[in-house]
């Protein structure tokens, strides 16, 4: 199995972009002004148990599809692009993959996601889940909302996720 990357253009910087042979394996938005920072690389390559090649072009298709997602259009990423699941294993992949599930401009609680992933009680899992997912943006976890309605958290970035949802919810 081979590994690419390149980098994809989001309001929040530039992304880092993960491919394996069988499609997009990680998508991670930044902590740092420069994605291409070695302990990004350093952490998806001890993941893979591989280090990935520089592939720049490899983020096209991804490019074009976020680029009409920031501007509006209701993406569902899953029906456009390949996702390789090997970093989201046993109820988190689950959980993911109920999530992916999820309208444009629709939330559903952690509770919920857990009763639909058929394992009522497990909310903090689907949390967990949520904040390890490998897709940020491409899985939609930022549709996921605390049981009050509130957004929650996004990594270490809650108005991230604020951005998405008030996105939207005007589209």
């Amino acid at each position: 199995m081979t590994f690419r990357y390149d980098f994809a253009p989001t309001p929040f910087g530039d992304a880092l972009a993960v491919f394996s042979d069988e499609g997009i394996v990680r998508f991670d938005l930044s902590e740092s002004e420069d994605p291409s920072v070695p302990w990004l690389l350093e952490s998806v390559s001890r993941q893979l148990h591989a280090v990935p090649e520089p592939d720049p072009g490899a983020a096209d298709d991804l490019t074009s599809l976020l680029e009409d997602y920031f501007g509006g259009e209701p993406v569902r990423f899953d029906d456009r692009l390949a996702l390789d699941w090997r970093l989201a294993v046993g109820f988190s992949r689950t959980a993911l993959a109920t999530i992916c599930s999820i309208e444009w401009g629709q939330t559903l609680s952690y509770g919920e996601v857990a009763v639909l992933a058929g394992h009522p009680g497990a909310a903090r899992a689907v949390g967990t889940a949520c904040r390890l997912t490998p897709f940020s943006i491409i899985v939609p976890v930022h549709r996921v909302v605390r049981s009050d309605g509130t957004p929650g958290h996004y990594g270490a970035h809650p108005e991230r996720k604020r951005f998405l949802l008030d996105l939207e919810s005007h589209g």
